[in-house]
Protein backbone atom coordinates (compact mmCIF):
# COMPACT_ATOMS: atom_id res chain seq x y z
CA UNK A 1 0.00 0.00 0.00
CA UNK A 2 2.83 2.43 0.81
CA UNK A 3 4.42 1.83 -2.61
CA UNK A 4 1.12 2.63 -4.30
CA UNK A 5 0.81 5.81 -2.22
CA UNK A 6 4.40 6.85 -3.03
CA UNK A 7 3.88 6.36 -6.77
CA UNK A 8 0.55 8.18 -6.55
CA UNK A 9 2.27 11.17 -4.93
CA UNK A 10 5.02 11.19 -7.57
CA UNK A 11 2.35 11.42 -10.27
CA UNK A 12 0.44 14.10 -8.31
CA UNK A 13 3.55 16.27 -8.01
CA UNK A 14 4.30 15.82 -11.72
CA UNK A 15 0.71 16.64 -12.67
CA UNK A 16 0.67 19.81 -10.63
CA UNK A 17 4.04 20.89 -12.00
CA UNK A 18 2.54 20.79 -15.48
CA UNK A 19 -0.73 22.41 -14.44
CA UNK A 20 1.13 25.27 -12.81
CA UNK A 21 3.58 25.82 -15.67
CA UNK A 22 1.36 25.45 -18.74
CA UNK A 23 -0.75 28.58 -18.09
CA UNK A 24 2.52 30.47 -17.47
CA UNK A 25 3.65 29.38 -20.94
CA UNK A 26 0.36 30.76 -22.26
CA UNK A 27 1.19 34.14 -20.67
CA UNK A 28 4.53 34.22 -22.47
CA UNK A 29 3.00 32.91 -25.69
CA UNK A 30 0.39 35.67 -25.64
CA UNK A 31 3.20 38.20 -25.46
CA UNK A 32 5.28 36.54 -28.23
CA UNK A 33 5.51 38.48 -31.47
CA UNK A 34 7.55 36.51 -33.99
CA UNK A 35 6.89 33.34 -35.94
CA UNK A 36 9.88 31.58 -34.40
CA UNK A 37 8.66 32.38 -30.88
CA UNK A 38 5.15 31.22 -31.74
CA UNK A 39 6.41 27.91 -33.09
CA UNK A 40 8.71 27.39 -30.10
CA UNK A 41 5.85 27.96 -27.64
CA UNK A 42 3.56 25.62 -29.60
CA UNK A 43 6.14 22.83 -29.34
CA UNK A 44 6.75 23.49 -25.63
CA UNK A 45 3.02 23.58 -24.83
CA UNK A 46 2.27 20.41 -26.77
CA UNK A 47 5.09 18.45 -25.11
CA UNK A 48 4.29 19.75 -21.63
CA UNK A 49 0.63 18.92 -22.11
CA UNK A 50 1.55 15.35 -23.10
CA UNK A 51 3.76 14.87 -20.04
CA UNK A 52 1.07 16.38 -17.83
CA UNK A 53 -1.55 14.06 -19.33
CA UNK A 54 0.56 11.03 -18.46
CA UNK A 55 0.93 12.38 -14.91
CA UNK A 56 -2.84 12.90 -14.62
CA UNK A 57 -3.54 9.34 -15.77
CA UNK A 58 -0.97 8.00 -13.30
CA UNK A 59 -2.54 10.06 -10.52
CA UNK A 60 -5.95 8.57 -11.25
CA UNK A 61 -4.71 5.00 -11.69
CA UNK A 62 -2.72 4.92 -8.46
CA UNK A 63 -5.36 6.88 -6.53
CA UNK A 64 -7.99 4.33 -7.49
CA UNK A 65 -5.51 1.55 -6.75
CA UNK A 66 -5.14 2.89 -3.19
CA UNK A 67 -8.89 2.78 -2.69
CA UNK A 68 -9.08 -0.74 -4.07
CA UNK A 69 -6.09 -1.94 -2.04
CA UNK A 70 -7.65 -0.85 1.23
CA UNK A 71 -9.40 -3.52 3.23
CA UNK A 72 -12.98 -3.61 1.96
CA UNK A 73 -14.60 -3.24 5.38
CA UNK A 74 -12.17 -0.48 6.37
CA UNK A 75 -12.67 1.38 3.11
CA UNK A 76 -16.44 1.18 3.34
CA UNK A 77 -16.57 2.22 6.98
CA UNK A 78 -13.91 4.91 6.93
CA UNK A 79 -13.18 6.25 3.45
CA UNK A 80 -16.57 6.19 1.79
CA UNK A 81 -18.25 7.50 4.92
CA UNK A 82 -15.96 10.51 5.17
CA UNK A 83 -16.92 13.79 3.59
CA UNK A 84 -13.31 14.83 3.04
CA UNK A 85 -12.83 12.03 0.50
CA UNK A 86 -15.92 13.05 -1.43
CA UNK A 87 -14.74 16.67 -1.43
CA UNK A 88 -11.27 15.61 -2.57
CA UNK A 89 -12.69 13.49 -5.40
CA UNK A 90 -14.88 16.39 -6.48
CA UNK A 91 -11.82 18.67 -6.61
CA UNK A 92 -9.79 16.09 -8.54
CA UNK A 93 -12.63 15.75 -11.06
CA UNK A 94 -12.77 19.55 -11.35
CA UNK A 95 -8.99 19.64 -11.80
CA UNK A 96 -9.29 17.01 -14.54
CA UNK A 97 -11.81 19.28 -16.27
CA UNK A 98 -9.38 22.19 -15.94
CA UNK A 99 -6.73 19.95 -17.47
CA UNK A 100 -9.04 19.30 -20.43
CA UNK A 101 -9.66 23.03 -20.79
CA UNK A 102 -5.88 23.55 -21.01
CA UNK A 103 -5.88 21.24 -24.04
CA UNK A 104 -8.40 23.53 -25.76
CA UNK A 105 -6.02 26.43 -25.14
CA UNK A 106 -3.03 24.52 -26.54
CA UNK A 107 -5.07 23.88 -29.69
CA UNK A 108 -6.22 27.52 -29.87
CA UNK A 109 -2.64 28.79 -29.71
CA UNK A 110 -1.51 26.28 -32.34
CA UNK A 111 -4.33 27.43 -34.65
CA UNK A 112 -3.56 31.10 -33.88
CA UNK A 113 -7.05 31.48 -32.42
CA UNK A 114 -6.18 32.50 -28.88
CA UNK A 115 -8.71 35.08 -27.72
CA UNK A 116 -7.55 35.43 -24.10
CA UNK A 117 -5.18 37.97 -22.58
CA UNK A 118 -1.98 37.40 -20.62
CA UNK A 119 -3.82 38.73 -17.56
CA UNK A 120 -6.51 36.06 -18.00
CA UNK A 121 -3.88 33.31 -18.06
CA UNK A 122 -2.17 34.75 -14.99
CA UNK A 123 -5.48 34.48 -13.16
CA UNK A 124 -6.17 30.96 -14.47
CA UNK A 125 -2.69 29.95 -13.30
CA UNK A 126 -3.99 30.27 -9.73
CA UNK A 127 -6.75 27.66 -10.15
CA UNK A 128 -4.55 24.58 -9.64
CA UNK A 129 -2.73 26.26 -6.75
CA UNK A 130 -5.99 26.86 -4.89
CA UNK A 131 -7.15 23.31 -5.56
CA UNK A 132 -3.80 21.95 -4.40
CA UNK A 133 -4.10 23.79 -1.09
CA UNK A 134 -7.64 22.50 -0.59
CA UNK A 135 -6.74 18.89 -1.44
CA UNK A 136 -3.72 18.85 0.86
CA UNK A 137 -5.82 20.22 3.74
CA UNK A 138 -8.58 17.69 3.07
CA UNK A 139 -6.18 14.73 2.96
CA UNK A 140 -4.00 15.70 5.93
CA UNK A 141 -6.48 17.40 8.28
CA UNK A 142 -9.60 15.47 7.23
CA UNK A 143 -11.85 18.27 8.57
CA UNK A 144 -15.10 16.35 7.97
Amino acid sequence: MLWIKAIHLIFVVSWFAGLLYLPRLFVYHTEAVGEIEHNRFCVMEKKLYGITLIAMIGTWVFGIAMLLAADAAYAKAVYWGMGWLHAKLFLVIALSGYHGWLKTRVRAFAARKNDKSAKFYRLMNEVPAVILIAVVILVIVKPF
